[in-house]
């Protein structure tokens, strides 16, 4: 666990210094005491992002929220968010959030590109699955919910423009009628899924971004798939080509036999639908 250790570190200083200072590998590197070479490697390997990427997102969401529940000038966000000129964040931002730093102002609607990834509270937790580790697959519950926004919290990043209240309600409305999956190792959860019985649709699929590449999502395909929903071609919805705001969620998909279906744009984001044809069984 000393690589999740280092790892908490890092994070907690970026988070410490996201709008005081500039940070860059070497900075975090020294504030750990740990070389950079293996801070960028351990960092990547462990969270999917590099220090740069990480720190990008995370700074582009806090300028968001200041863009919405503030009246700072925009060139004040800009420089609070590491950049030395407003037409330089408008640029970046633009490219992450589909829309500039004044329409997203005037929208008056916050949504986070990146939350804090938060594994210092689950060290513990980490700590004991580690030495054993208990798999299960189950029907959310109703008690299953603070598991499940734990997840949800983590995973923001695959779900532009998801609002917290509203998939609040949502799960709560999968959980009713047994279309909420949830997997958790130990007292940790670790992947979820949401599926439209009625349109084949997987509605959320996620996993911890510390579980990623462990095959988590292919089981909760296998249960959609061989349990579930029985001869129906299923379907998500995705980032599409060359989405900068992409960590790897589209990449993933495809991974899994996803193929690209029609472009979509959903609560104004552009999105791409991706299927997974199914065989018919009298075939």
């Amino acid at each position: 666990m000393k690589n999740l250790e280092i790892v908490i570190a890092a994070i907690q200083y970026i988070e410490a210094h996201l709008t005081s200072e500039k940070i860059n590998l070497d900075i975090v590197a020294e504030a750990v005491h740990y070389s950079k070479y293996h801070l960028h490697r351990i960092f990547t390997d462990t969270v999917g992002l590099s220090i740069h990427d990480y720190t990008q997102r995370r700074q582009l969401t806090e300028a968001a929220k200041l863009l919405v529940f503030s009246d700072k000038p925009i060139i004040d966000i800009a420089i609070l968010a590491g950049y030395d000129s407003q037409q330089a964040f408008s640029n970046v931002f633009k490219v992450m959030y589909k829309q500039s730093p004044n329409q997203y102002r005037r929208n008056e609607v916050f949504y986070p590109l990146h939350l804090e990834y938060n594994f210092k509270d689950q060290h513990e937790s980490l700590e004991s699955t580690r030495k054993s580790s208990v798999r299960k697959i189950r029907f959310a519950k109703e008690e299953d919910i603070p598991l499940w926004m734990d997840l949800v919290l983590l995973v923001i990043d695959g779900f532009p423009y998801l609002e917290e209240d509203e998939h609040l309600t949502t799960l709560k409305r999968y959980i009713a009628n047994k279309g909420a999956i949830l997997m958790t190792d130990n007292s940790i959860s670790i992947g979820g899924m949401m599926i439209n019985y009625e349109t084949g649709s997987i509605d959320f699929l996620a996993v911890h971004p510390l579980y990623r590449n462990q095959g988590i999502s292919q089981d909760l395909l296998n249960v959609a798939l061989t349990e579930l929903l029985e001869n129906k071609e299923i379907s998500i919805t995705t980032f599409r080509e060359g989405d900068k705001a992409d960590t790897g969620y589209r990449k993933a998909l495809k991974e899994l036999g996803f193929a690209e279906a029609e472009l979509l744009t959903e609560f104004g984001y552009p999105t791409q639908k991706m299927i997974l044809p199914r065989e018919d069984s009298n075939d």
